[in-house]
């Protein structure tokens, strides 16, 4: 839509330029070609900042917050309702439409005003302005070179990477801003931001079966042994299913709410899966199941071809259907990959691509399970939070964002530092280290402990939310001063839960494989979480939403401690499972019996206070260390 003509009350020197961005040279691989040609434009994107910027977690916490009030949202249209109407009226369950999302993380009006006066001022014609991410972002679309020269001081030339045959683009070595605008704007795009790319990963390990086998024939596998990664044992016994049923509780729960529940599988790197592969699989592991089916959505240049299956789509597919089915399943194929433009995620970056779809739905899945990730160390700080902070955004639209933690224990490799001193660094995986996201580990065995591969550890980017501010401190005492140096102790910790991580059957290209990783977990967790949501929506309750302030206070009684194994990496033993939380299994794995009893107990209306003071006598006798008593009192 045109942009509003505002009328500005004050009138600032456009021409009172600071520096907003600059390179001292020419970004490393990248050469100039010279000035574009004379009529050249560039479509310019400016991100403006929120008006509030405590806004959105405030929001996200009253809504995902079990001893947060319970209120109706006020009936005041999104267009004239402020982010401080919405921060006093919405309580645990009341999560909001995109219209009032995009309201709450809107920019100031006096921004809006500023920046009409300002385009004005260079005589950009309104026609050429729009507004996209709900007006969190103006596009000016066919701005001349010239012109974008004198808005932002800069000298755009044409680059193209060194020794290649890549195609060329358009940037600034150097740009800036009228000093009134700085407090307004967050970014501009293209400017000094020479494209990188990072890597996605997260994929499963795969090793054949010797053949598949009639599940009738099968037991339930009571111990599976801890396996190193280049362990080929050809063994047939691995989990199924009906292990993971029987093991978590959800074998004798009926799903009742498939008119509005929905589960969303994500894949990138042309990851598909097959329903032949998911029929052949609920043939063998689910009779009962063997007409589950699913929709797909592309998003951003994304493919599907089922007549190429990956392991990562199929085994994410065929474990969350086998568990919530027959609640609807939706698989979004996105294409692109990690691009990085200065610091923030690019216009083909995978992450904000899906993200964007999925905030501009009218109606996002309660549920998401998501296998992939990359380390921490490979992504700039301002990346990681902007797209943390659409993901809050996702929560807050009520759903619970489900990702797996890692497959290298603390860390890959010998992870030194870069300083040059030596120094062992560990690495966490984003986006699990978003504090907006539920993280799962994983587990082996039954009685279960943790698997040697489970990602864990503390982010370098986020720190410590409120809510493990009870759970992580006793741990960081525990551990005293082992691995100084290693970890940021004022950090986010990872993972929040775990579950089952190897040796999972599944059928790619009609043959049978068994593979391993918290990419198991995940679509685990995800089956259980939603079987939770079809419960709430089936007796006229709202789905959970962000996950995590529930699990770490009334919903601690659901899950099943695991307090032995640990997650080697970085050439060292890694954390090890103790009693209460972990940086190898996080709280422990969901019982969903006991875990849809706290959801009952929490809707009847027993006490704040009477059922926190319970949290935090579990606690104490879990850890029957009068110090740690002391803590958590």
């Amino acid at each position: 839509m045109p942009f509003p003509n505002f009328a500005t009350p004050l009138a600032p020197s456009w021409h009172d330029i600071d520096v907003k961005h600059t390179w001292n040279s020419i970004p490393p691989n990248w050469e100039a070609l010279g000035h574009p040609p004379n009529g050249t434009t560039v479509d310019l994107h400016v991100a403006l900042k929120p008006h509030n910027e405590n806004a959105l977690s405030d929001a996200l916490y009253k809504v995902s917050d079990p001893r947060s009030p319970e209120h109706v949202l006020s009936n005041v249209p999104p267009r004239t309702m402020h982010s401080h109407v919405l921060l006093l009226r919405c309580g645990y369950g009341a999560h909001l439409s995109k219209e009032q999302v995009a309201q709450l993380v809107a920019p100031h009006p006096n921004a809006l005003e500023l920046i009409n006066s300002w385009l004005r001022h260079y005589a950009v014609p309104s026609s050429s302005i729009s507004t996209t991410h709900g007006g969190s972002w103006l596009k000016l679309t066919g701005v001349p070179v010239s012109k974008a020269n004198e808005l932002l001081g800069a000298s755009y030339q044409v680059y193209r990477r060194i020794g290649t045959n890549d195609s060329t683009i358009l940037r600034t070595v150097g740009y800036g801003l009228p000093s009134v605008l700085h407090a307004h704007v967050q970014t501009v795009i293209p400017a000094t931001y020479f494209a990188s790319t990072g890597t996605l990963r997260q994929t499963p390990r795969r090793r054949t079966v010797r053949a598949t086998e009639d599940v009738s024939s099968r037991e339930l596998v009571t111990v599976l042994p801890s396996r190193d990664d280049d362990d080929d044992d050809d063994d047939d016994d691995g989990i199924e299913p009906s292990d993971l049923r029987w093991m978590y509780g959800t074998a004798e729960y009926v799903p009742a709410a498939m008119d509005r529940n929905l589960i969303g599988i994500t894949g990138h790197l042309n990851d598909h899966p097959s329903p032949e592969d998911l029929k052949a699989f609920m043939t063998e592991c689910r009779m009962d199941a063997e007409d589950a089916t699913y929709e797909v959505a592309l998003i951003n240049g994304g493919g599907y071809d089922s007549s190429h299956p990956a392991s990562e789509a199929n085994l994410g597919m065929q474990y969350s259907q086998a568990i919530a089915y027959p609640t609807p399943h939706t698989f979004y194929s996105t294409g692109g990959e990690i691009y990085i433009y200065n610091n923030q995620p690019g216009a083909n970056d995978v992450w904000l691509a899906w993200l964007v779809y999925m905030l501009g739905q009218t109606n996002v899945p309660q549920t998401i399970s998501t296998p992939y990730g990359d380390t921490e160390n490979d992504l700039p700080l301002e990346y990681t939070t902007t797209l943390c902070n659409l993901f809050a955004q996702l929560g807050l639209r009520g759903a619970s964002v489900i990702f797996a933690s890692g497959n290298d224990g603390v860390g890959g490799g010998n992870c030194l530092a870069d300083d040059g001193s030596g120094r062992v660094e560990f690495i966490p995986y984003f986006p699990a280290s978003c504090p907006y996201v539920t993280s799962v580990g994983g587990t082996t065995g039954y009685p279960e402990v943790a698997a040697p591969l489970s990602g864990g550890g503390f982010s370098n980017h986020f720190p410590r939310p409120v809510y493990q501010n009870v759970v992580v401190p006793p741990f960081l005492q525990q551990l005293d001063s082992q691995y100084h140096g290693s970890y940021n102790a004022e950090g986010r910790g990872i993972p929040d839960i775990s579950a089952q991580a190897l040796k999972y059957f599944i059928i790619v290209d009609d043959k049978g494989f068994f593979t391993d990783g918290t990419s198991c977990s995940a679509p685990t967790v995800a089956g259980i979480i939603s079987l939770l949501n079809d419960y709430r929506l089936a007796t006229g309750r709202k789905p959970l939403g962000f996950l995590n302030p529930w699990l770490y206070g009334l919903g601690i009684d659901g899950l099943n401690d695991i307090t032995s194994g640990s997650n080697p990496g970085c050439d060292t033993d890694g954390f090890t499972a103790i009693v209460g939380w972990d940086p190898v299994t996080g709280l422990g794995t969901p019982d969903f019996v006991a875990l849809k009893q706290t959801l009952d107990h929490m809707d009847e209306g027993e006490g704040d206070a009477t059922h926190n003071k319970g949290i935090r006598a579990t606690f104490s006798e879990r850890l029957n260390n009068s110090d740690m008593a002391v803590l958590l009192a």
